[in-house]
């Protein structure tokens, strides 16, 4: 995120219906100001959340790939079911509870438009829709793919997103974040050459792998259009600075993405095999139902750390954040699924990396400039 973004990102809501929503810095008569160690306490925990629940929840999801699920349908009902864990948390952050700890002069504040109903409606099942189809896009990556490859093809994220967030966030490119983006790409490209090999060491078909492949990459674009989509909202339609609206957009996009996905499994007929899988499960019904619970309850976790890093910052960064999993996950795939991680997959594995530090640099030369700006100022 570029000095101009930070600074207009700081100004205050009202000054006008289109102004951009306050995320992550605060506003003052003296000019913007850089985060206090409250925001930096949150975004902490934002990224735990993610990191922690995405990598458990890939490795769960292919845990029960591997012990005799089957379901398509299934796996994508998890991603997505474990919403009611949050209700709670509505109880504890109402809509009065602010993120932004300090306070805006009262010459600046004034009381907040809350969108109509139906457009929330609308908003939160159009994202409903979206998810339902880039979940089942996941559920066959994994299906597909051993997880190794598919944690790394998740790293084109970070450039769709930065595709997205271009046309829709006004993200502007640098140097480093278009180096970023190319050793991404050429990290995805590595691992399409390396195609006959993963299917002759993991005894894939052809078809299925490129199935696979095709799939984690429309999901990956699929996903980063959602956030991007997620941010303008926040800035756009809901304007508001409550925790309340990040739980929000995902109970809700998640209630009609679970409904969409019963429909599906009903539709589809894979609720009658439902039973019998149960009954084959390698490791038994209570580890059956363990796995889909815990696989459930990790991506709401991971879901909830990604929505609120791109309410405290962007969705860009809440992206490149969450391929800071691509070591961990390919590392505890050999662990336990021994999955094959050859020369080529370690290469692609540290083009991704270079790629997220080259990024990170970026983001800290932004912020220098703003303090030795701010420090002019004053």
């Amino acid at each position: 995120m570029n000095t101009q973004e930070l600074e207009l990102q700081s100004r205050v809501e009202n000054q006008g219906p289109d102004s951009p929503r306050e995320i992550g810095l605060h506003s003052s008569p003296n000019g913007p100001k850089l985060p206090n160690y409250r925001w930096w306490l949150r975004v902490i925990i934002y990224i735990l959340f993610l990191l922690t629940g995405q990598s458990a929840a890939t490795l769960l999801g292919r845990l029960y790939y591997d012990k005799g699920g089957n379901s398509k349908w299934m796996a994508t009902f998890v991603q997505s079911a474990g919403f009611p864990i949050l209700l709670p948390l509505l109880c504890f952050f109402p809509s009065s509870t602010k993120l932004t700890t300090n306070p805006v002069p009262s010459s600046t504040s004034s009381a907040t438009k809350i969108p109509k109903l139906s457009t929330l409606a609308l908003l939160y099942l159009a994202f409903g829709l979206l998810l339902t189809g880039d979940n089942m896009m996941y559920s066959y990556s994994l299906l597909y793919l051993p997880v190794s490859t598919y944690s790394l093809l998740c790293a084109t994220q970070l450039a769709f997103n930065a595709f997205f967030s271009f046309f829709l966030n006004s993200q502007k490119f640098t140097p480093f974040i278009l180096n970023s983006l190319v050793l991404v790409t050429m990290s995805a490209s590595l691992l399409a050459i390396n195609a006959d090999s993963e299917n002759n060491t993991n005894n894939i078909p052809k078809r299925k792998y490129v199935t696979g492949f095709l799939c984690t990459l429309g999901a990956s674009a699929t996903y980063s259009l959602y956030l991007s989509l997620v941010q303008l909202s926040f800035q756009k339609v809901i304007k508001s600075e409550t925790f309340s609206t990040v739980l929000n957009m995902q109970i809700y996009p998640s209630f009609f993405a679970t409904c969409g996905c019963v429909v599906g499994l009903f539709a589809s007929g894979e609720w009658k095999g439902l039973e019998s899988e149960m009954k084959e499960y390698k490791q038994g019904r209570v580890s059956y139902i363990m796995t889909l619970f815990w696989t459930a309850v990790t991506w709401q976790i991971s879901s909830v750390g990604l929505l609120g890093l791109i309410f405290e910052v962007s969705s860009l960064f809440s992206n490149v954040i969450s391929t800071l999993a691509l070591p961990l996950v390919p590392i505890l795939a050999v662990i336990f699924f021994h999955d094959k991680m050859d020369g080529v997959k370690v290469m692609a594995m540290l083009l991704a990396i270079w790629g997220f530090l080259s990024y990170i640099y970026q983001n800290y030369r932004d912020v220098s400039e703003l303090k030795a700006k701010e420090s002019n100022d004053n």
